[in-house]
């Protein structure tokens, strides 16, 4: 019997309407952004058969694919056609879906994928296929014959995991860029509101809002949808129920776009019953998470930790999790929106509780191994590792807070991350978060006293003289009422430090002494131990004794190397380059202090690396270069601020920068010797530092060999502490 003919014109046929190449839905509001990554799909296309967008939902995946195949719809002859699967459940239909969508008509018996064969054959076309994620395994062996079948087809497919055959490129979609967030919340909440404009009034408030919608365009849409009964602001402050409040009225979004719960939830509901499980305890994690502390976390009776790999692998597959290269090595992420559609699940199972409990045991037990480490050849790493992990470590100290008789735990943990407060340039947190846990009323143990004395600390290096002596006293006497030698050590420490900074460089010698004996009779030696003897060394060297203090960081110098310690051994160079400088030998001075700076720097240690800065200004204006040095002094200038008190409010730690400016200003003036200081005072720390380590003393005119003259006697410039509770002050470090 004769085979029927097809109801329509070949597009080969001049008489074809232009209309009958595509079926690609019409935009019916502007494509904003994603200039990137359509070229990157574009150049994709031209290598590859077979390209797959793959992202969480929400993330734009559709949009992006139909905006590339219109961009490059004149390159098929034979048109560009999309079909939309994810109203198809039955596999049976898949075919039937296609041919709908490629405008064919068949009423002979023939199988459904003949049709689709003979048609394609010799076409080329690019065929755009949508939501197939409940399909995968029908739709990519589809795909696989298609491709095979005919030489000149090529696919772009759209969902949330990639259809993993043979020359596939897949291509995830990351959530949109802050600057690109703001263009489309702008235009979608213009259409609601027509006066609504970027302004320098509304920017902040609507960057905050994009970014804690994680640049999801859907979820910006819906939020910007919300701007016909609430302002930007009111918005931004009920993102706390994320879901209930984004609920979208549009008649004309897809059916599982309705709301962000949908769109979310539709991915939830194609996750295997292990996968739902992993993503709901996934959701006590915040931020980046390792594999390690997953599968400690999440394992048990119904997901075994050996199969935690293969289940997150799954969760990766479908773009629930991202994966995500960083210092510490290979790190995970969900996404907010998708964590706490997670939490609601674990809530909803009543195992919250436990697995907080689990999440807080998991980084008690990192922090402490990491405070360990920090005193070995792996000191960087523990510094990225910290870093990454800050996010976790603030909620499992929010956990223990919440949780009744569990705030000990909570001042453990703030006081063993003294090293990420003081070595990682975060003092202003570690301030927050030690006021805040020993807030608590808890025992004088040892959680409690490591917390009072790390509080000393903080506050002697902020410039708080009143704060340190509270939390440091308060400490000594429990520590001796309560026989903690170990805190009573760190105590007497840290006493030492506050009569440092504040110009009682005879009481610091004697309670750092002290410090040192009582750490000596402890064996204890950690980098808080190498801090004792370097500060020791200030306290000498600035009394005159510069033999005496260098013999000490060199000892320092040596230890230092035998552990791989970095951190600590930046000050000892401090104190060594300024010996060196006292001695006349600036260029010795500038070598050390480059090697000083450079440390400090990659540690984040922005009062090791301006100290640095102002001694290596001194050094530049001794080596005759009075502009350099007064641009260094500006961009220390700059940095201050951000450390607390400019030089401690010392008169000895302030020496070197009164030296200095009496140089350059008598060398340039006092207009050009401004001028270099605003020059300076316009670069961030890390072009400042950058400049720092560039310059050299090469053809400078002057006299290179010239001390800048001695450090005031004690008592001279200013008169000292009279007791360890007096005396002005500003934040030392160490």
């Amino acid at each position: 019997m004769r085979r029927p003919q097809h109801p329509f014109r070949s597009p080969r046929d001049p008489s074809a309407s232009a209309t009958a190449l595509g079926n690609l839905p019409a935009e019916l509001n502007g494509f904003v952004g994603r200039e990137n990554e359509l070229a990157d799909l574009g150049r994709m296309l031209d290598r590859s058969r077979l390209v797959t967008v793959v992202g969480v939902g929400g993330v734009g995946k559709t949009r992006c694919a139909t905006k590339i195949a219109a961009l490059m719809e004149k390159r098929y002859c034979d048109g560009v056609r999309m079909v939309e699967l994810s109203a198809i459940h039955d596999p049976e239909l898949l075919e039937h879906a296609l041919i709908d969508a490629l405008g064919l008509t068949d009423h002979t018996s023939r199988p459904p994928r003949t049709t689709l064969l003979e048609h394609l054959a010799g076409r080329q076309l690019l065929l755009v296929i949508d939501g197939f994620e409940h399909l995968v395994d029908a739709c990519a062996e589809l795909v696989r014959e298609l491709l095979r079948r005919a030489p000149r087809l090529r696919v772009l497919a759209a969902g949330r995991l990639p259809l993993e055959l043979d020359g596939e490129l897949a291509f995830p979609l990351a959530p949109m860029t802050d600057a690109d967030a703001m263009l489309l919340f702008a235009e979608r909440a213009a259409a609601v509101r027509p006066e609504f404009r970027l302004t320098d009034r509304n920017r902040a408030v609507t960057r905050e809002l994009c970014r804690r919608l994680d640049g999801i365009p859907l979820a910006l849409e819906l939020a910007a949808g919300r701007l016909r009964a609430l302002s930007t602001e009111q918005v931004l402050q009920r993102l706390d129920d994320r879901f209930r409040l984004l609920t979208g009225p549009s008649r004309s979004a897809p059916a599982r776009h309705q709301t962000l719960r949908t769109a979310i939830g539709w991915s939830h509901e194609l996750c295997a019953p292990e996968q739902r499980l992993l993503w709901a305890r996934l959701s006590v994690f915040a931020g980046q998470f390792d594999l390690e502390a997953v599968e400690y976390i999440c394992s048990g009776a119904e997901l075994p930790a050996e199969s935690v790999l293969d289940v997150l692998s799954g969760l990766l597959a479908q773009s629930v999790v991202v994966r995500e290269d960083s210092p510490a090595g290979t790190r995970y992420r969900m996404l907010d929106t998708v964590r706490e559609y997670g939490a609601e699940w674990l809530t909803a199972t009543g195992d919250t509780d436990r697995l907080r409990r689990r999440h807080r045991d998991w980084f008690l037990g990192l922090a402490t191994w990491c405070e360990l480490d920090w005193f070995s050849p792996r000191q960087r790493e523990v510094a990225a590792r910290v870093e990454s992990e800050l996010p976790n470590l603030r909620r499992a100290m929010e956990c223990s807070l919440e949780i009744p008789g569990e705030a000990h735990l909570a001042q453990y943990l703030a006081g063993t991350l003294w090293f990420l407060w003081v070595g990682c340039g975060r003092l202003s947190e570690g301030r927050h978060w030690l006021g805040h846990v020993l807030e608590e009323e808890t025992p004088y143990d040892s959680s409690r006293l490591k917390a009072l004395w790390v509080l000393g600390h903080v506050a002697v290096l902020q410039g708080d003289p009143a704060g340190a002596v509270r939390a440091l006293q308060e400490c000594r006497d429990e520590a001796d009422r309560a026989d903690d030698a170990t805190a009573l050590a760190y105590a007497v420490h840290r006493m030492g430090c506050l009569a440092l900074v504040t110009d009682d460089m005879v009481r610091a010698q004697e309670l750092l002494d002290d410090a040192l004996g009582r750490y000596r009779a402890l064996g204890e030696l950690n980098s808080n131990v190498l801090m004792a003897r370097i500060e020791l060394a200030m306290a000498i060297g600035f009394q005159g004794d510069l033999d005496g203090a260098a013999a000490i960081c060199e000892e320092v110098r040596e230890v230092c190397e035998d552990h791989g310690e970095r951190w600590a051994q930046s000050y000892a160079l401090y104190v060594l380059a300024f010996a060196a400088l006292q001695r006349g030998r600036p260029e010795r001075a500038r070598e050390l202090l480059g090697e000083s700076l450079t440390i400090g720097h990659a540690f984040h240690d922005l009062l090791g690396s301006v100290l640095a800065l102002e001694l290596l200004a001194l050094v530049t204006a001794v080596e005759g270069d009075a502009a350099e040095a007064a641009v260094l002094q500006g961009a220390a200038d700059r940095i201050w601020p951000s450390v607390g008190l400019p030089l401690f409010g010392s008169a000895y730690y302030g020496q070197p920068r009164a030296r200095c400016e009496e140089l350059a200003r008598r060398e340039l003036g006092d207009g050009p010797y401004e001028s270099g200081l605003r020059t300076g005072g316009q670069l961030d720390p890390d072009a400042a530092v950058a400049r720092a380590l560039a310059s050299g003393p090469a053809d400078r005119p002057g006299t290179p060999g010239r001390p800048p003259g001695p450090v005031p006697a004690p008592g001279k410039t200013r008169r000292p502490a009279a007791s360890r509770t007096s005396g002005r002050g500003g934040p030392e470090r160490w």
